[in-house]
């Protein structure tokens, strides 16, 4: 228990002169403690143009935060006996059974191999299946692949996409490493199978509805419309230099406005401040919340073998960084993350959206700012790791 109220001072302060730097439009933050909100803040705007002020209630774009609630409804079909973490997923999608897996070095896409192992549950959970992104390896045998074959796309469904990925080789054996990917994706297809529901409707049924995620969703209703912030980019190769553009069109114009095929399972929904708490306080050790205690430290747990860790394309590898069954795990101090507590999991989004979750000191909170190219930016790290310091002098006699 915390002796005094936490000081969350410095911590504001460092979203404050993100946006006055005009690194940031706007951004919000709030924090749980036991799951007992222990802070709130906005700052800035949710439309430059306009001098609209961001507030809590503020509709941002999820995009990768979607994940978090793809595995969760996952983890609970799992929970309900629908399938197994180590089932194979071609006992549902059948076309999975029949992949390839590029050779080492291969420079087509016919140098391929058999799989060794077949595809499980816990393989797309923890992004070692074998599958890539198409997004951050431009150049490479299996983006060019998945570019030609179209496997990214609005116009067409979740079972199209899980086709498209079927004609084409993996990208390595499944359980040989970790790469992002569209294994998420596969996921939410499943989901539909499993459940006979579309996509959205089985997460609106099962998880939005019940935790009370009233502004969550893939296509905004009128009365939302108002609510929802603008999108800016700054400079993608110097992260901290100062300069925002607007851009109306990420990922595609009427983006959330008008309905699409696609209901993407990574990537694909809108949510707030408060539908994120409201999904973070279900996954906090020791509550009554959505999943088996057991599930719930199986999602929390360190998925990666020592010898692998997060390693993005182009980017390089992360040591202190291993995986769960729905993001990243701190396995220790690092550079990157020097008074992170380990076993914290933690995700983000492309557009500046985060959200974490420490069960060794029961605090979890959500970040959101929406500036494109935004996951992972420094400031990020930055505040998370100034909310830890108020925290731990909270807890000093």
């Amino acid at each position: 228990m915390t002796r005094t109220p936490p000081d969350f001072s410095a911590a504001r302060a460092v979203l404050q002169r993100h946006v006055d730097a005009g690194l940031l439009a706007g951004a919000s933050a709030a924090v749980l403690l036991n799951g007992e909100p222990v802070e709130s803040f906005c700052t800035g705007l949710a439309d430059i143009e306009r001098g609209e002020p961001l507030r809590p209630d503020h509709i941002h774009r999820a995009f990768s935060n979607t994940k978090l609630m793809t595995s969760v409804l996952v983890l609970m079909l799992a929970d309900e006996g629908r399938f197994a973490l180590d089932d194979p997923v071609k006992t549902w999608l059948p076309a999975l059974g029949t992949l390839r897996v590029l050779r080492a070095g291969a420079t087509t896409l016919d140098d391929s191999e058999p799989l060794q192992h077949d595809i499980t549950v816990r393989h797309l959970l923890s992004h070692t299946a074998g599958f890539s992104h198409g997004v951050f390896d431009p150049g490479t045998l299996i983006f060019n692949a998945y570019k030609a074959a179209a496997v990214r796309g609005r116009d067409h469904t979740l079972a199209v996409l899980v086709e498209r990925l079927a004609t084409l080789p993996l990208n390595r054996q499944p359980g040989s490493g970790w790469e992002y990917s569209l294994a998420t994706d596969v996921l939410a297809h499943l989901i539909e199978v499993v459940t006979g529901q579309r996509f959205g409707d089985a997460l609106q049924a099962r998880l939005w509805g019940p935790v009370g995620m009233v502004d969550t969703g893939f296509t905004l209703r009128a009365a939302q419309l108002p609510r929802f912030g603008k999108l800016y980019v700054g400079d993608l190769q110097q992260p901290n230099k100062p300069g925002l553009t607007r851009i109306d069109t990420a990922p595609w114009p009427d983006a959330y406005v008008q309905p699409v095929a696609m209901q993407s399972g990574a990537g694909g929904s809108f949510t707030t401040q408060a539908d994120m708490l409201a999904l973070l306080r279900q996954l906090l050790p020791g509550r009554a919340g959505l999943l088996k205690p057991a599930t719930l430290a199986e999602m929390m747990r360190d998925q990666l073998p020592a010898e692998q860790c997060v390693n993005f394309a182009n980017a390089g590898p992360i040591a202190s960084l291993g995986f769960g069954l729905s993001g990243a795990i701190t396995r220790g101090a690092s550079a990157l993350q020097p008074n992170t507590p380990a076993g914290e999991l933690q995700w983000g989004g492309l557009a500046g959206t985060h959200w974490w979750i420490s069960p060794a000191t029961g605090v979890a909170g959500v970040q959101m700012a929406q500036r494109h190219f935004g996951f992972w930016h420094p400031f990020w790290f930055e505040y998370k790791q100034a909310v830890y310091d108020a925290l731990a002098r909270a807890q000093k006699p």
